[in-house]
């Protein structure tokens, strides 16, 4: 798909920007609370957090940017997360994304355990006043269920965590998001990725973290115009974190 640089309409006020960001994250948030708290005991709930993320915060980004396509172009598609997209052979974007992607690797090992130590204090307040199921790391929990429902479990995270929501996020932020705040320049991939790592209220940890791994392959999605650099990017980093989590909880099954 590739459009022409087609004037990028309208930029978003900042409190335009922050609604369309933080209201739906607040809702799936409150939402996954509430029904983590009534139906935890029967469903895993990081299967809870996924579905709820389906059904509620995927569609409404979606809808955005098909909205939006609506508008600037007259018809009902995605491209209005393209306006400002230019074609990279197939191996250029998986090199990029494959170098950024290591680049988070090594600031896994780096940047966060030292976020973790020095806001250790702060971390545990805020621990002890969210439920546990807020800790993603904890998987103890998951031997409460029966193995099919852990089976469909895995599954749904690969589905949704791998390939549906970074698909989803980046038509978003780096598509249509970035294209209405390039009032901001050189500073736009920056405040994005900043904001992108703040609307995770479902993991309200290791932003610090998020940022800095984060930052270069969505600066070169911008720099390159070209936002597959920054899909390929998020689905290796989902990835990764998914086959950690399904090996650690068969470890203890």
């Amino acid at each position: 798909m590739e459009t022409s640089s087609k004037n990028v309409r309208d930029n978003l006020s900042i409190w335009k920007v922050l609604l369309l960001i933080f209201l739906p994250t607040s809702l799936l948030t409150l939402t996954y609370l509430l029904v983590g708290y009534l139906l935890g005991d029967t469903i895993p709930t990081i299967l809870i957090f996924f579905l709820l993320a389906m059904f509620l915060l995927f569609p409404i980004q979606i809808f955005v940017v098909i909205r939006a396509s609506k508008k600037e172009y007259g018809s009902y598609s995605l491209k209005s997360a393209f306006s400002n997209y230019q074609k990279l052979k197939w191996w250029q974007i998986f090199l990029y994304a494959a170098l950024t992607w290591g680049f988070a690797g090594l600031m896994t090992i780096t940047i966060a355990p030292l976020e973790n130590m020095l806001f250790a204090s702060v971390s545990k307040q805020l621990f002890d006043m969210l439920p546990p199921y807020f800790d993603w790391s904890n998987i103890d929990y998951l031997l409460n269920y029966s193995t099919n429902i852990l089976l469909f479990t895995c599954v749904m995270f690969v589905i949704l965590n791998v390939f549906i929501g970074p698909i989803v996020e980046e038509l978003f932020f780096r598509g249509y998001l970035t294209a209405k705040m390039s009032r901001f320049g050189n500073y736009t991939p920056f405040i994005v990725t900043v904001l992108f790592s703040l609307y995770h209220f479902w993991l309200p940890f290791n932003n610090l973290f998020r940022i800095i791994a984060f930052f270069p392959a969505f600066y070169l999605a911008w720099k390159k115009k070209n936002i597959f650099i920054a899909i390929g990017f998020h689905c290796l980093c989902n990835a990764f974190s998914t086959i950690t989590f399904i090996v650690a909880l068969l470890a203890i099954m």
